[in-house]
């Protein structure tokens, strides 16, 4: 199925081997037969959670990004630890670690990849539910701050542009559906 779309790969190098990304560079056969090169970036993959409280309202994390200059409010997220790693443990270690809450209940949402064009990158979109609070514990170099938003404010601020980050997005609107469902 759809063979006539589809590129085979003939050579493969890599180009960069860092902490968090792994850039290759392969040659692929086209399907006129022709060649091309692909670069693109191999990632271990993520999983995020968006926590919501009883009365609706859910915790977003306020952080800086660096690749993009700004400060962005997203759902708590993190790498996974290894391509093994069960996402769900990921989910549940990054909520406890980003915002210090912990979940009688956590929930697979969807999984989503997040920049199709140039990387294996997929993110696991988790909803928890059941809150208590506890201390944040982030890593030594991750400055966070944990912030309350009501979901119909959150779901404005992805009308107006402040809340950007895609995984977030589709986890807002996601939950969102849920509740009105």
């Amino acid at each position: 199925m759809y063979e006539d779309l589809m590129e085979t790969k003939i050579a493969s190098e890599d180009v960069f081997d860092g902490v968090l990304l792994h850039v290759r560079k392969d040659t692929v056969k086209l399907p006129n037969g022709r060649t091309a090169t692909r670069e693109w970036i191999r990632h271990s993959g993520a999983s995020s959670v968006i926590p919501v409280l009883p009365d609706g309202s859910i915790i977003l994390v306020r952080q800086y990004r660096y690749p993009i200059d700004q400060v962005t409010l997203e759902v708590p997220a993190g790498k996974l630890d290894s391509p093994e790693e069960d996402p769900l443990v990921c989910a549940e270690r990054e909520l406890s670690e980003e915002t210090g809450y912990t979940a009688d209940k956590i929930e697979k949402l969807t999984t989503i990849a997040t920049t199709v064009g140039f990387s294996n990158e997929r993110i696991h979109l988790y909803v928890a539910r059941g809150l208590t609070p506890g201390k944040q514990h982030t890593d030594e170099d991750e400055f966070i701050n944990v912030v309350k938003v009501p979901l119909a404010e959150a779901l404005a601020m992805i009308q107006d542009g402040r809340i950007i980050d895609a995984k977030s997005v589709v986890s807002i609107l996601m939950v969102s559906q849920q509740l009105k469902g």
